[in-house]
């Protein structure tokens, strides 16, 4: 890639250099290798417990390094037992041998269900916006082969109200059929991890129609299916205990006639309309300090609560134990709240003798973190708090979810057909724990047996002091030779490659910082150190960017990632990087060093 046509009689060549190991690789090579040059496989497993903090490291775990460079065929016959140079750089190059996440679950997966945060969709069904794109089950199979652990199907009667239909209600959706949705989901529910599925339910249909949903439900999913023999639930069982089930999440229904005011008219917020495609790699994600609103949020009224209100006003009510299939009824586990005429406060009370699940839109949240932080830190000990996007979002956007993690919310619920750096951001949290689903809420979010005492009660406004600092190196990046065509980037020239690294988290850690860019360069070599002081690390995202600097253009898009700051390995590792739509290169990576102090 080293020649560039201009024009007919013209051609740029450029000077492609070979990729070769940084100056830091080079130092901690000489320093753990051997006088010969050659690192044994006792150097290497030094290497390991010193430098890469691998303390439960053995010698066996530097034999497999070797055992597989050998595979690879990046060490000859005539070093059997030790690695020179060029191998222990591509070990350290390599993401499977030198990841900076662990790959297996590791969390404690005994405890309730909502000391988790699990992954959530929202209208997982929608192939496209919230007005006119097609309702599939090829959203909910993608869902779900990521990890998505939350599954959402608004359920509608057919025009001959003798069937059951999956689409979004009053608008232009086509719709899918509700049994094919409910057999992707038994297919491929546990591809991607053993832990539970959630099946939320937004439930429009008549009492024939619910037993006919109950039916088709208990026949497909059999003894996949669980839900409880006490229809009051005081504690909501693990996911541990739910391995391989799947779990049934609504409120008590009413008819199907007294549907819930739209979405469209609930936010009060007329904000312009954006898709991703309008920005080389979508908007940046808002800051959501509490006392600023979200995405130039108005404050939206303590009005209707989604589904789990049943505060429709202008909408006569009926008994929904009396007029709700009692084969149906049986099937929910976690039972969402039903409060009438009562203020966002009160609303996410908790109730003693039961546990449940309360949905808030984001600008319903923002409004109650404002005023009562603490009280919903309280109710999501032990309750089910879902949030999800205000309604006016038509084109599929998302939202910053810190504001609701910060705030113990376990279903952040994200509309997962797009792309964007709120859906990356999301992708990347949920990477911690093996990928599985879940991910354990830090210790501050949990009860600590102390639920009537706010002083003991975590405060999400509170300043606090640094407690650790994360330090990022970045090195030098590969791969992009081999994702892209040559003229990808620059019709005339090899692109000039920056990386912008940073922290989502809490509003005292977020930050991004960038370095420079390196001209006419497909294998760039930055060797920029940035330093990250962190007050609450347990709910920091590592963010990585790459994008190609353009001086008469956007800059164009050229990999990026999240990851956990809690999962993050120290020393030298590999960061794969992946496209737009969060999946990952097979070739474009980072290579950084990770440090904490």
């Amino acid at each position: 890639m080293g020649s560039y046509r201009v024009c007919v009689c013209f051609t740029r060549k450029f000077k492609s250099d070979a990729l070769s190991p940084p100056g830091d690789v080079k130092d901690l090579f000489n320093e753990y290798s051997e006088s010969g040059g050659q690192m044994t496989v006792r150097n290497l497993h030094r290497f390991l417990v010193e430098v890469q903090r691998q303390t439960d490291a053995s010698e066996k775990d530097a034999e497999h390094v070797l055992e597989v460079l050998r595979q690879r065929r990046h060490m000859s016959v005539f070093q059997r037992h030790s690695l020179n140079l060029d191998g222990f750089f591509h070990f350290l190059f390599s993401d499977d041998l030198n990841p900076v996440i662990d790959s297996k679950v590791h969390h404690d997966m005994t405890a309730p269900l909502s000391h988790y945060f699990i992954y959530t969709g929202h209208n997982s069904y929608l192939t496209g916006n919230q007005l006119s794109s097609d309702c599939s089950d090829a959203p909910i199979i993608k869902a779900l082969n990521r990890g998505v652990r939350v599954i959402e199907l608004d359920i509608w009667p057919n025009s001959a109200k003798d069937d059951v239909l999956v689409l979004h209600g009053r608008t232009l959706t086509s719709p899918v059929e509700f049994i094919k949705c409910i057999r992707s989901i038994k297919e491929h529910a546990f591809v991607a991890s053993q832990y539970p599925v959630i099946i939320t339910l937004e439930d429009h249909l008549t009492r024939d129609l619910q037993a006919k949903a109950a039916e088709t439900i208990t026949k497909t999913f059999g003894e996949l299916l669980y839900y409880p023999k006490s229809e009051v639930l005081e504690e909501f069982p693990s996911p541990e205990s739910l391995k391989g089930r799947i779990i049934i999440s609504t409120k008590p229904p009413k008819e199907y006639l007294e549907t819930k005011t739209t979405e469209l008219q609930g936010d009060g917020d007329k904000e312009k309309l954006k898709t991703p495609d309008e920005e080389p790699w979508g908007d940046d994600i808002p800051d959501y300090g509490p006392d600023v609103p979200n995405e130039r949020e108005s404050a939206d009224p303590a009005g209707p609560i989604e589904e789990d209100s049943g505060d429709d006003e202008g909408i006569s009510q009926v008994n929904p134990d009396k007029d709700v299939a009692p084969e149906y009824k049986r099937l929910i586990t976690i039972r969402a709240g039903k409060p009438k005429g009562v203020s966002l406060k009160d609303s996410i009370r908790v109730d003693g003798k039961q546990v449940k699940r309360v949905s808030l839109s984001e600008p319903q949240l923002q409004k109650v973190a404002r005023s009562h932080p603490t009280h919903v830190v309280r109710f999501t000990h032990n309750n089910f708090l879902r949030i999800y996007p205000k309604g006016t979002r038509i084109d599929s956007s998302n939202y910053n979810p810190l504001l609701a993690w910060t705030h113990g919310a376990q279903m952040v619920a994200f509309n997962m057909q797009g792309y964007g750096r709120q859906l990356w951001l999301v992708h990347g949290f949920f990477r911690a724990n093996g990928g599985c689903g879940y991910v354990k809420k830090p210790d501050f979010l949990l009860p600590n047996g102390s639920e009537n005492d706010d002083q003991h009660i975590f405060d999400p406004k509170a300043p606090r002091p640094v407690k650790t600092t994360l330090k990022v190196k970045i090195y030098m990046g590969d791969g992009w030779n081999q994702e892209f065509k040559k003229t990808h980037f620059d019709t005339y020239s090899p692109p000039d490659f920056y990386t912008r690294v940073g922290i989502a988290g809490v509003p005292a850690d977020t930050i991004m910082k960038r370095t420079r860019a390196i001209e006419d360069d497909w294998f760039p070599c930055w060797n920029e150190e940035f330093v990250f002081p962190l007050t609450v690390p347990e709910l920091a995202v590592l963010r990585v960017e790459v994008h190609e600097y353009d001086m008469s253009e956007k800059d164009d898009f050229g990999g990026q990632t999240c990851v956990p700051v809690a999962e993050l390995k120290s020393g030298i590792r590999t960061i794969p990087l992946c496209n737009k739509k969060g999946e990952k290169y097979k070739s474009v990576r980072l290579l950084v060093r990770i440090d904490f102090y």
